[in-house]
């Protein structure tokens, strides 16, 4: 079995805050049994949904590969108003770094599908090519009813009603040449395989994928609208928009709207890593009592990009970032020597591991010390081969966000993937919105 490399994944860190939030929350506690699997103490709440780390979905194990480092939720999906013509599709990636749900078309059953349909401008189907750093995504939008936490149900948990989804690698619309030449070179990412993931849920900072620019502008290379005769680039208004899901959320039955905000918990992994890890995706912060932001935590607010800075080995990164789905810490280090080997491409693989540190600030000036280390990723790898969790994985600044994401890579980028959020709460603040006391964007880390 080979390695998934393009895809997200993490390790753990350590951060010491230098500034406080404005509530608190428990302190977990973390379950390690002898099967090789982690867990975090289980905070309960509809607004709550299991997420794990292990291998992934049977479409990818059985093309042979194996994910290592990406969390995965549980997605039910439903036709518009219906709560019966549904279906729950697990190992859904949990992606901080982008907005909205994007499904492999494969995994929907035939009834489902026919059920959704797509959105239109003008009487043309809205279809987008999702580019990521190392390929792209194609397919229509549809709109469906979107369920996350309580019992996976159509009637429990999280609800977005007429959510815009994006249905990746139906045959319905060739892929425009527009599409795969603005990633020329790269991966087409159309199928469980590819993609890593049954579908991807992207719970970042932003409303929209894009926004007011893709209403205005084709420059992006983002949107298209579809006839019989083909696909071609479009303007589309942001109604017809990819949106982030949490941005999305109705009034649940308390008539509170988690929707300003997510946390993410992961307990603590070993040096040597864990076969899998199970934690939680929790919806609001500061809405309800079990998503307060924690008194310890360091408070990061972003640029209007999503960007905080990062001081690095005497070095300022001004393009950093929190992300759930890059599968490593990437960054630039010619100190640390890159792997060579096949199977642990684009990560590091220093002879002895590196206990390392970095200070995180964010646009207000508050600022956080982050200590990590980094493993050598081979030995990680073929050591145990079973695992998919590794709190002390690597990789270069140019591999960042290598399936997960859409955010920028390269030498002005501290990209703290999955490593720093086990053993933390991890918050992600939605723009415009209050979320513990700060208004969002921003992100913030506190210790378990």
């Amino acid at each position: 079995m080979s390695l998934l490399l393009a895809g997200c994944g993490g390790g753990g860190t350590t951060t010491t805050a230098s500034s406080t939030g404005s509530s608190s929350t428990s302190t977990g506690t973390t379950t390690t049994t002898s099967t090789g699997t982690t867990s975090a103490s289980a905070p309960s709440g509809s607004n709550v949904t299991n997420g794990v780390v292990d291998q992934g979905p049977t479409g990818l194990t059985e093309a042979n590969e194996a994910a290592v480092n990406i969390l995965y939720v549980n997605v039910t999906v439903c036709a518009p108003g219906s709560t019966t013509n549904c279906q729950t599709i697990d190992h859904v990636q949990v992606d901080t770094g982008s907005q909205g749900l994007r499904l492999i078309s494969s995994v929907l059953n035939t009834t489902l599908l026919a059920a959704l349909q797509p959105l239109t401008v003008s009487g043309a189907a809205v279809a987008e090519c999702t580019q990521f750093v190392d390929g792209y995504s194609w397919g229509p939008i549809v709109s469906a009813d979107v369920h996350v936490g309580g019992s996976d149900t159509a009637t429990t948990g999280e609800s977005a009603p007429s959510l815009p989804v994006q249905l990746i690698g139906t045959s319905t619309y060739a892929v425009p040449t527009d599409c795969s030449d603005a990633t020329a070179g790269a991966t087409s990412e159309n199928t469980v395989a590819t993609f890593g993931a049954n579908g991807i849920i992207g719970v970042g900072l932003f409303n929209e994928d894009c926004g007011s620019a893709c209403a205005t502008s084709t420059d992006y290379g983002l949107y298209f609208t579809c006839t019989s005769a083909g696909c071609n680039q479009a303007v589309v208004p942001t109604s017809e928009q990819m949106i982030n899901p949490v941005y999305g959320l109705a009034a649940n039955s308390s008539g509170v709207t988690d929707n300003n905000g997510v946390i993410i918990q992961l307990p603590a992994v070993s040096a040597t890593g864990a076969a899998t890890v199970n934690g939680y995706l929790i919806f609001g912060i500061g809405t309800e009592s079990n998503n307060a932001l924690s008194s310890s935590a360091a408070v990061l607010t972003t640029d209007e990009n999503g960007y905080i800075s990062v001081d690095f080995a005497g070095t300022t990164l001004p393009d950093s970032y929190f992300d759930s789905g890059s599968n490593a810490l990437y960054f630039d280090d010619s100190a640390i020597t890159t792997c060579t080997q096949a199977v642990a491409q684009g990560f590091m693989c220093p002879t002895t591991q590196q206990s390392l540190t970095a200070t995180v600030t964010g646009q207000s000036g508050v600022s956080t010390t982050a200590e990590f280390a980094i493993g050598n990723a081979y030995d990680l790898f073929t050591n145990n081969p079973s695992f998919a969790a590794f709190s002390n994985l690597g990789g270069s600044g140019n591999f960042s966000n290598a399936g997960g994401s859409s955010s920028q890579s390269g030498s002005q980028t501290f990209a703290f993937g999955l490593p720093i959020f086990y053993g933390n709460y991890v918050y992600t603040a939605m723009e415009g919105l209050n979320a513990g006391g700060t208004d969002g964007p921003y992100f913030a880390v506190a210790a378990q």
